[in-house]
């Protein structure tokens, strides 16, 4: 139980804070028994935080507020995607808190998924996946369906050149080249501002 224990937090470290994760992300190693023993007496022993029912995190920790900070909403929704095999793509403020368009943390995050309706509720908000049609989760890279969502959440008259400017600095070089390929399905003038957004690496 001991070595296995050390063995399952050495992963968790390893992954650095912030990281949400369940029992499945271990199930390989290790036996389902022993890592939810594990998991039991890391939260006990205050090494890891229980942030909703099978969901855990390595809290991040602010040493100008001496606290441990609210549980990354992205980390729980990619947990909750691991352990139930879920493609999922965040989708409206989410996009847009990720792309930094936004720097309020909404009190409900929606998530689209290929996986049923579900609601949990972590900290001080609410993560929402809702079953999609298959095109809206089916890009092939995470950070196309990411922009798609924040484009479409923004609307079309909010994509300034500034906006623009902002996206564009998000990404590498590397993955716009993939971006402008994988979303050629999007809607017009998403797209259009997709290639304006890559347009200094096309």
């Amino acid at each position: 139980m001991q070595p296995i224990k050390n063995k399952v937090l050495s992963r968790i470290y390893g992954r650095g804070r912030g990281w949400a994760f369940s029992a499945s992300d271990f199930i390989e190693e290790f036996s389902g028994e022993s890592i939810d023993k594990s998991l039991s007496v890391l939260t006990k022993d205050g090494k890891i935080r229980r942030v909703c029912r099978g969901i855990y995190d390595y809290p991040k920790y602010s040493e100008l507020l001496k606290q441990e900070l609210s549980p990354d909403f992205d980390q729980a929704a990619q947990a909750f995607a691991r352990k139930f095999n879920w493609r999922i793509q965040p989708s409206g403020d989410a996009a847009l808190n990720l792309l930094g368009l936004s720097t309020q943390v909404p009190g409900k995050l929606i998530y689209l998924s290929d996986g049923p309706n579900r609601k949990y509720t972590i900290g001080n908000y609410r993560l929402e996946f809702k079953k999609s049609a298959l095109k809206d989760v089916g890009f092939k890279y995470r950070e196309s369906g990411l922009l798609v969502q924040a484009l479409k959440a923004l609307g079309k008259e909010h994509i300034t050149e500034q906006v623009i400017k902002k996206i564009r600095s998000q990404f590498e070089p590397n993955i716009c080249l993939k971006i402008i390929k994988d979303t050629k399905s999007a809607t017009g003038w998403i797209y259009d501002s997709i290639k304006k957004i890559c347009r200094d690496y096309n």
